[in-house]
């Protein structure tokens, strides 16, 4: 396989990242190579004693922080520090995210547990290190989405799914909702003429731990589906590409979207992936972002 690998990422050094869910899977790998490349990598993790067994797993200059994306308070106590400590940052990779977990879950905010957590988390994280990242001379946020917003659709007056829940549409529509926002904070960032880029990433079909882990309550059935779902899946490593690129190849635009080549998207080199119809509508865009506002109380731009 050739094209785009990790070996290509230029030297890191004197760059601050962060990377949230970092303690393993695609968060851990992005960890990793970018330290391994010279930058200091904040580890945000929801579990710190798991985070620190990840950070000594990786060579070079990390630090492990706290933060549960499910939780708002959460979100802005991480913020607040890690901005006192880290007046720069050169980038964020919103990485963390739950997926497929059974009966309809809420978040201690009240929201839908994949909505609030891989969407809304993200959006606040953000938007609280927003002046942070202004104040580097290059710095980006990368978004990781999922082949799975091109079957998804957002319902405005259920972005909940308080009416019919499905756990596999409630993670689909996470993941188009943290599409859109990343497409639309570039076209924001843009208009105000910030020098921060917004980039997207999908990793394909990946080996991680989220997938087991979601089938594990569906018993002997469930459990099958998910190991025979593993076989057509590629690695960790080749899927944290997609994202290790977004996160720090120099010639990366504002607003691009990366992902496999082979497949329908779901494992290969690394190349643009295609966007939905809807993730790519500015109005669904501006619609989306007005409800994370009201919904977060956090401003942007």
């Amino acid at each position: 396989m050739t094209g785009w690998t990790a070996e290509c990422i230029p030297d890191q050094h004197g760059r601050t990242a962060v990377v949230t869910g970092a303690n393993s899977g695609l968060g851990l790998v992005t960890a990793t190579e970018l330290a391994r490349h010279g930058a200091h990598v904040v580890l945000a993790v929801r579990n710190t004693a798991a985070g620190r067994q990840a950070a000594r797993r990786i060579a070079g200059d990390v630090e492990v922080r706290e933060l549960d994306l499910a939780s708002l308070d959460s979100v802005r106590a991480f913020a607040a520090k890690v901005a006192a400590d880290h007046p720069v940052i050169d980038l964020v990779v919103n990485n963390a995210g739950v997926v497929l977990l059974g009966p309809r879950r809420i978040s201690a905010d009240g929201f839908e547990l994949h909505f609030g957590t891989n969407m809304l988390g993200h959006f606040t994280l953000t938007g609280l290190l927003l002046g942070n990242l202004a104040a580097a001379r290059a710095s980006r946020v990368v978004s990781l989405s999922s082949i799975t917003h091109k079957n998804a659709h957002l319902d405005f007056d259920d972005l909940m799914f308080e009416r019919r829940y499905r756990a596999s549409a409630a993670y689909g529509r996470s993941k188009l909702a943290t599409t859109i926002f990343g497409l639309e904070l570039d076209r924001r960032l843009r208009a105000a003429g910030s020098p921060i880029i917004s980039v997207l990433a999908h990793p394909g079909l990946t080996r991680t731990n989220l997938t087991p882990r979601a089938w594990e309550h569906r018993g002997r059935w469930g459990k099958l589906v998910a190991r025979l779902g593993l076989l057509a899946t590629q690695s960790v490593e080749q899927g944290t590409l997609p994202q290790l690129r977004a996160a720090t190849d120099p010639d990366v635009r504002g607003g691009q979207f990366f992902g496999p080549a082979g497949l329908w998207e779901t494992r290969g080199r690394v190349t643009e992936a295609r966007l939905s119809r809807e993730a790519a509508d500015p109005a669904v865009g501006k619609r989306l972002w007005a409800a994370a506002e009201d919904l977060t109380g956090v401003r942007y731009l």
